[in-house]
């Protein structure tokens, strides 16, 4: 046997990151594992949300979104045309995750975390620790390896299935003009299925199109055809690093854990089914997983579990109902209407759809109210 650790995380992104920042914490040694070096490049919308600047607090990590202008606005198109635009509840941002992962990284290393390049292909659960490839073992080991995750597999988990998986892909462009702010433009055609810009504060935007899959394959021209449909001041030739990504979507979610092997983010399929938003996620169940790593490592994926349905069940029940109701079309265009006429209602659609909000009674009730008659449900 080779090198032997309290916990090894697999994948260095802002799970892996997080769950090596709360495991050192705790005292425990870590090796934290990556196929890449840092920094890297990463497939995504950039979005960093107040909830994920809450828990990156919360680890002592203070600078991760240091030197970027704060978004303080969203704009959301529906699919029916109808669009809100307002102030969001706390200021986001958007951060390339070329820095932002490669600053969590810093974070972890600087906290005692050991950082290795290696790319996992086999793990083998013992008794008493989880080997990875026959010459690293921990006795917890936290999979933090992404949609595609060796863990996981190694678990038994395939991937999500269509209708439970989306894909996407992204680029840099020139920003738009106006004052900055998030702007989401929903589609028609494809439902569910949207368009983004978010600018960067430096010039560019990182702009988008992604859709829930369906059982047909989607060619790279399609997704960019969509993009320039959706965003119609983006240039195609102006637009740099495309790259496309699986999104797993959190209504088909495996077991968080088995004995001491540990799933987190995208390898527990922790992207928000209503946005597509993936990072507070990620940092929450990182951060969750390596307090359980570094507690009693025979009964970690029992105290992962607990903590997680106790931090996050709540909410992403309500998300998936939400994920559900928004399957209709119409029912988008009344969120947004409902939302551009009461100031509560775009909150708590925000709060749904970038941290742990909830469906309330009352913002439900406004969205019936907006809903054509013939889609409202019958009254007692």
């Amino acid at each position: 046997m080779g090198d032997e650790f309290d916990v090894v995380v697999v994948g260095a992104g802002p799970a892996g990151a997080a769950a090596a920042l709360t495991a050192r914490r705790a005292g425990a040694s870590v090796l934290l594992l990556d196929r890449a070096d840092f920094p890297r490049d990463k497939a995504c919308g950039d979005g960093i949300a107040a909830h994920s600047v809450d828990v990156l607090a919360e680890l002592g990590v203070t600078e991760a979104v240091a030197g970027y202008a704060p978004l303080p606005a969203l704009r959301m198109v529906a699919p029916g045309g109808g669009s809100v635009a307002r102030a969001l509840p706390r200021p986001a941002y958007t951060v390339p995750r070329q820095v932002f992962d490669a600053r969590l990284v810093a974070a972890a290393v600087a906290a005692g975390a050991q950082l290795r390049r290696h790319t996992v292909r086999r793990v083998e659960a013992r008794a008493d620790r989880v080997v990875l490839d026959g010459e690293l073992s921990g006795r917890v080991v936290v999979g933090a390896d992404g949609a595609g995750s060796v863990v996981r597999r190694a678990l038994g988990h395939p991937v999500n299935p269509d209708r439970h998986l989306a894909l996407a892909i992204r680029g840099y462009a020139p920003a738009l003009p106006g004052p900055p702010e998030q702007l989401i433009v929903t589609s028609k055609a494809r439902w569910p299925a949207y368009a983004w810009s978010f600018p960067i504060g430096d010039g560019r935007a990182n702009v988008g199109y992604g859709e829930v899959l369906r059982g047909e394959p989607l060619s790279r021209g399609y997704l960019l055809d969509r993009l320039v449909a959706l965003l119609p001041g983006t240039d195609l030739s102006t637009v740099t690093a495309l790259r496309a990504h699986h999104l797993p979507l959190s209504t088909h979610r495996p077991a968080p854990g088995r004995g001491r092997t540990l799933l987190a983010g995208d390898a527990l399929s922790l992207i928000n089914p209503f946005t597509g938003e993936g990072i507070f996620y990620a940092l929450l169940s990182g951060a969750l997983a390596g307090a359980a790593a570094a507690g009693e490592p025979e009964n970690a994926a029992r105290r992962y579990a607990h903590g997680f349905r106790r931090r996050l069940g709540t909410h992403l029940r309500h998300s998936s109902v939400a994920a559900w109701l928004a399957r209709r079309r119409r029912v988008v265009d009344a969120a947004v209407r409902a939302a551009r006429r009461d100031d509560q209602v775009f909150d708590d659609v925000v709060e749904l759809g970038l941290g742990d909000g909830r469906l309330t009674a009352r913002t439900l009730g406004m969205i019936g109210m907006e809903l054509p008659a013939r889609d409202r449900p019958p009254r007692r």
